[in-house]
């Protein structure tokens, strides 16, 4: 128990004391918020409890501890506000079981009914998403359309609408379109007389339409029904009523229709294999259910969900520790929920241990099957190793929060320490909170990062030329000048291989504004020798150049047009500076790269 000031400031601590500081057993004077922010390493920062409806998270030390913290609501003594705390350390099991109850961001049994909460883990926002559209087309007998991969459970929520609805007392009945054979489908789906045709029962037989009457039918697959049937099928949806096979007499149908794929029906639509107007019959209430790998959020709940269901049915206590679960919820899940239903029950009865740790979750599924193929990434401009390094390694960073939405789980897949992934993530968290300034801050952003790459490569190709030919140069700077001639080849194939370079060229220096032209690539419009009188934006940079500084000027504009232009030394063996070389982009290059780096660091200017 700790008890502090409204500011976070520790009074008093009680109890075993837990090791969220390392060596230190006495936290009093101490500030609780910045121990959080050192000691711990997800999201949630303690501070935040203060002004949430949520009292209690679960939160990882820097030794791997989960740590059970809750608040009680501050109270006023001799005119202080004091808050209490209390710490909790979770092991292996209580983690799996605490999750369940605290470590949810949002309470979603207060916004759903409690059967829907019953029939459903709904632990994300997707979910709840979909289970909001579920509920309301329970109320009405419209007909809904089911979309998702393969195995995420379009018929456990086809069976909540049946469950939730007016139609609960009702038959459910579930057709699976694409396990009948297309010769029996028709009968199957419509029933028939006796003597329809060979082989049929004296009897006949019931359709599962007049089956399913009053209730709801499920048309599972549906993307599997031959043409030729979904005619029928859009003259029953239009009519409300169905004729058995060999029949001339009709029966009314009061019916909800339910049907689901996991293909691209507008595609199937696009191709002549779907009719366009039973589409859209059936397209009435469409609820796209996302795949596991988009809600992994839910996987802790649903990984102990089937857990108790099979070791309960095969009389069985395995436990699933928690690195394992995190292991897990790196895994693509290409299967869905059915592919995680049929793992837990393997694990459940193959397990020789009592618990499941990493090292064993990987005998269950290949894990490294799900790795993307690795590709090198592709940078069309040099710049320093370090920074190209750092560049990759946010966007790595931002791909991996994107997905796992933690840090623990970033951390796991991109193989480093929590501590590191936090440290990391918090830094890039602080860059973009200053996209929050106004466009002209939120440009300059942009263009401090662009100039430090053509800052970089005026560095790289400075060094190309050698200061001897320039020297030489100078004397007589003409196009018959062979050394002309070699430094124009060098500067036209630098220009190409860079990119983005409009001109490059190498200036003499006349005064602290004139300049003279030495040697440039072929298409530079001045010649061998002309003078250049330079803006102050440009004669600013340049004389920085002079004193060995390589720069980069602001947007200017001159007799030619508007350019950013970088700026490098040539210097010779004596350390003297002996000339410039330099490279010109236009405006309309500058602007382009400033949206392309926007929409990487996503800032909008």
């Amino acid at each position: 128990m700790i008890i502090t000031d409204e500011h976070g400031f520790i009074i008093e601590n009680f109890g075993k004391f837990l090791k969220i500081k390392e060596n230190t057993c006495d936290l009093a004077g101490m500030n609780l918020f910045e121990i959080g922010k050192t000691t711990f390493y997800n999201e949630t920062s303690l501070d935040e409890l203060v002004n949430e409806e949520k009292r209690s998270i679960i939160q990882t030390t820097w030794n791997n501890q989960r740590i059970l913290i809750t608040y009680y609501p501050a109270h006023e003594l001799d005119g202080k506000k004091y808050c209490t705390w209390g710490l909790k350390a979770l092991s292996r099991s209580d983690s799996i079981l605490m999750e369940n109850v605290v470590e949810d961001k949002i309470d979603f049994s207060k916004s759903l009914p409690k059967d829907i909460s019953r029939l459903f883990i709904v632990k994300s926002q997707k979910m709840m998403d979909v289970l909001s559209t579920v509920e309301m087309a329970a109320k009405v007998s419209s007909s809904v359309l089911l979309l998702g991969e393969s195995g995420v459970g379009k018929e456990v929520i086809a069976r909540a609408i049946h469950d939730l609805g007016i139609r609960k007392s009702k038959p459910f009945i579930a057709v699976n379109c694409g396990a009948i054979p297309e010769n029996l489908l028709e009968s199957e789906l419509f029933g028939y007389e006796e003597g329809a045709f060979s082989g049929a029962r004296k009897s006949g037989a019931l359709g599962k339409f007049e089956l399913a009457n009053k209730g709801v039918l499920f048309l599972d697959e549906i993307g599997e029904m031959p043409i030729n049937l979904q005619v029928k099928l859009l003259r029953v949806l239009q009519e409300r009523e169905v004729t058995r096979l060999g029949s001339s007499d009709t029966v009314k149908l009061d019916i909800q229709i339910i049907a689901a794929t996991n293909k691209d029906i507008k595609s199937l639509v696009n191709k002549g294999k779907f009719r366009e107007d039973l589409y859209y019959r059936l397209n009435v209430i469409p609820i796209k259910i996302p795949a596991l790998r988009e809600r992994i959020e839910e996987l802790p709940y649903l990984i102990s969900f089937f857990l108790h269901k099979y070791n309960g049915l095969y009389d069985r206590a395995i436990q699933i520790n928690q690195d394992a679960i995190d292991l897990m919820s790196i895994y693509e899940w290409p299967g869905n929920i059915r592919q995680l239903e049929n793992v837990i029950e393997r694990m459940v009865v193959t397990s020789k241990e009592a618990i499941v740790d990493a090292s064993a979750v990987q005998e269950f599924f290949p894990l490294e099957q799900e790795a993307a193929q690795a590709s090198p990434p592709i940078f069309n401009h040099l710049m320093p190793l370090q920074e190209a390094m750092d560049l990759v390694e946010e966007q790595l960073i931002n791909m991996a929060m994107e997905k796992y939405k933690s840090i623990k789980l970033a951390a796991k897949v991109l193989d480093v320490s929590q501590p590191t992934m936090s440290r990391k993530y918090k830094k890039i968290l602080a860059k973009l909170s200053e996209q929050t300034a106004v466009p002209s801050a939120k440009r300059d952003i942009l263009e401090n990062q662009l100039n430090t790459r053509l800052r970089s490569v005026a560095i790289a190709t400075a060094a190309i030329i050698q200061p001897e030919e320039v020297s030489e140069l100078k004397r007589e700077p003409s196009f018959s000048n062979p050394i002309f001639q070699k430094l124009q080849s060098q500067l036209t194939m630098i220009r190409k291989q860079a990119g983005g370079i409009k001109w490059a060229f190498i200036f003499d220096m006349v005064d602290n504004k004139m300049f003279r032209t030495l040697a440039a690539d072929k298409d530079f419009t001045m010649q061998p020798g002309q003078l250049y009188e330079g803006t102050p934006e440009f004669a600013k940079v340049a004389a920085d150049a002079v004193k060995g500084r390589v720069g980069v000027t602001k947007l200017y504009r001159d007799i030619y047009g508007e350019w950013k232009t970088s700026l490098a030394p040539v210097i010779d063996a004596t350390g003297k500076v002996i000339a410039l070389i330099g490279y010109d982009y236009s405006k309309e290059y500058i602007d382009s790269e400033l949206g392309k780096m926007g929409r990487v660091l996503k800032i909008n200017i």
